[in-house]
């Protein structure tokens, strides 16, 4: 019942959640040769973690705990709002030592609607202690890199636009990639022009990275995300005190689902797709629409949009510089979520490279980079990926498949297992009895749903079809 077990645990992350390059050098890389003229903090390494989002704040954290590494945090807006549906596992909580206060809601409740509206209710087997924390970027973000400054990271207020890589990085000891950045200081719009000297790089600068690019990682296809943050009347709020809905329809999205989470003092409405992403504003409104009356009144405070990796970079790693969180191309499909295998990697590629780097004394080869962060991470949560993206396509791609995703979901069993993969990130409550009898239910739920569902609305969209990988 292996395949059974892996679909149940594919199901969590969309019910309640928002190959080794070849350019491999070998060469043990040793510690910078030391003039006469050196200081001693000329000695140390320098690392520059871009990107200050919870995958690059988790990594300066770690490297700046190193007293014999010179830790460097880029961030462009300290106080920006990042766009995000803004869950995270309660394991989450616990593995990154995060106060509640950065948990702006507990959800304990999850409302699946169905294209033809048939709703169900998911929640009743999590214990009263069990939750699924929803956040405001602007706080998780600026708690964990605030965390990182007092490890002793130096944070730079700074656009990165370009990376200098110098064509023997790979073997050369005293090669140093050079950052060019646009440097902001408080109160003004404008940036100056300034560049820094680093000996390890992690890019940790979401799905448009600049690191990426400047490593020649390769491009990913990726989804558009679209969400409005509604201010809705108090007394509607309070349905949305423990409760997140999630819509499913090519309504709202031919290949994702829409959403309505709760944020602290707002809700979060949104939708994504990767198949048809000029139509994003049509599927904005379809998900208004569908929530109805549980947000009517509400106020739009702030829009968002941002891109969703579908799939890792083709390269990840290139010489000293790696690649974590979007930047690298976590965000599981079927459901979206990106926070915490950002933050996982994030804290994995530095935990490794700390090693690697033995107090230091010397510089990692990319070899050994990807011999540890990247085969760990892979092994970790690769299979995840895979069932994830075999889930989007069979639940996601009509409205017959997600009529049965809903009914399937009615499951105590689907809802026990769902939550506890979700929440702890590893498949509990195996039952290989329970295991056949829902292959069985999942049979004869597509049976039924593909008899009951309306036809999906045909589109085209050849130009953007053709910028797909």
């Amino acid at each position: 019942m292996k395949f059974t077990l892996v679909t149940i645990a594919g199901l969590v992350s969309a019910a309640s959640a928002f190959t080794p390059s070849s350019f491999v050098g070998n060469t043990m890389v040793g510690h910078r040769e030391v003039t006469s003229s050196s200081t001693s903090l000329d000695m140390k390494y320098k690392v520059a973690v871009v990107g200050g989002g919870p995958s690059g704040a988790c990594a300066a954290e770690i490297f700046a705990q190193e007293k014999n590494i010179d830790t460097v945090l880029f961030e462009r807006k300290l106080d920006n709002a990042k766009p995000c549906g803004g869950a995270i596992p309660l394991c989450m909580v616990g593995e990154f030592n995060l106060p509640e206060t950065v948990v702006d809601r507990k959800v304990r409740q999850m409302n699946l609607i169905s294209p033809t509206g048939v709703e169900v209710n998911i929640g009743d087997t999590l214990q009263p202690d069990e939750y699924i924390g929803m956040c405001r970027r602007e706080i998780l973000d600026k708690y964990i890199r605030d965390r990182a400054v007092e490890y002793g990271a130096e944070i730079v207020n700074g656009l990165v636009t370009s990376i200098d890589i110098p064509a023997d990085h790979k073997t050369n000891d005293n090669s140093q990639y050079t950052i060019n950045f646009q440097k902001f200081t408080e109160g003004s719009s404008a940036g100056v022009p300034t560049s820094m000297d680093v000996d390890v790089i992690v890019g940790a600068d979401g799905a448009n990275s600049r690191v990426a690019k400047a490593m020649d990682a390769g491009q990913y296809n990726f989804a558009i995300a679209f969400q409005e943050r509604i201010k809705i009347p108090e007394e509607k709020m309070t349905f949305y005190e423990e409760m997140a809905e999630m819509y499913v329809g090519d309504d709202v999205s031919p290949d994702f689902y829409g959403w309505v989470f709760p944020k602290y003092d707002h809700v979060g409405v949104g939708t994504g797709t990767v198949v048809n992403r000029p139509a994003i504003k049509q599927y904005q409104k379809a998900i208004r629409d569908r929530a109805g009356d549980k947000i009517a009144g509400g106020k739009i405070i702030k829009v968002e949009a941002h891109p969703i990796p579908e799939h890792y970079r083709p390269r990840r790693t290139q010489g000293r510089i790696t690649l974590v969180g979007d930047a690298a191309g976590y965000v599981t499909k079927c459901s979206g979520e990106g926070i915490y295998f950002a933050a996982k990697s994030g804290r994995m590629a530095a935990e490794e490279i700390v090693k690697l780097m033995k107090n230091g004394s010397r510089l990692p080869t990319q070899a050994e980079i990807e011999k540890t962060y990247i085969s760990k991470y892979d092994g970790l949560y690769g299979p995840t990926y895979t069932v994830l993206d075999i889930l989007q396509k069979v639940f996601y791609t009509n409205n017959g498949a997600r009529e049965a995703f809903v009914e399937l979901c009615n499951s105590k069993y689907v809802q026990q297992v769902t939550f506890d993969s979700y929440l702890y990130k590893k498949v509990q409550g195996n039952n290989p009895l329970d295991d056949l009898k829902l292959l069985g239910e999942t049979i004869g739920c597509l049976v039924k749903g593909y008899s009951i569902a309306k036809p999906d609305v045909e589109f085209s969209n050849p130009i953007e079809s053709a910028k797909r990988i």
